[in-house]
């Protein structure tokens, strides 16, 4: 099993920023990619970023020059930059893990997800 433990999330004003980082553990033998999704009211889930195990990163056009994923391969955590917030940035945003487990079986795990509310 790997467990996903996301923090960050909150309310925040226009144009102000947030980090969101989450933390990956369990039987993970390598991590092949990180990233984040977001859902909104009403919307679909939309992929946000992902960056792979080399450092290859993917951002939504909605958020490119705004947003930046990173990560810390030793103890796989990965992070969520959110620059100039916008209102229809608000959504539920999950963490996201690829890799092999200890048994070199393939997974993908999500997680629970934190709320992000940008408002005035």
């Amino acid at each position: 099993q790997v467990q996903l433990a996301e923090s960050g999330g909150g309310l925040v004003q226009p144009g102000g920023s947030l980090r969101l980082s989450c933390a990956a553990s369990g039987s993970i033998f390598s991590v092949r990619a990180m990233g984040w999704n977001r859902q909104a009211p009403g919307k679909q889930r939309e992929l946000v970023a992902l960056i792979s195990s080399g450092g290859t990163t993917d951002y939504a056009d909605s958020v490119k020059g705004r947003f930046t994923i990173s990560k810390d391969n030793t103890k796989n955590l990965v992070y969520l930059q959110m620059n100039s917030l916008k209102p229809e940035d608000t959504a539920v945003y999950s963490c996201y893990v690829r890799g092999k487990h200890l048994d070199q079986r393939d997974f993908s795990s999500w997680g629970q997800g934190t709320q992000v509310t940008v408002s005035s």
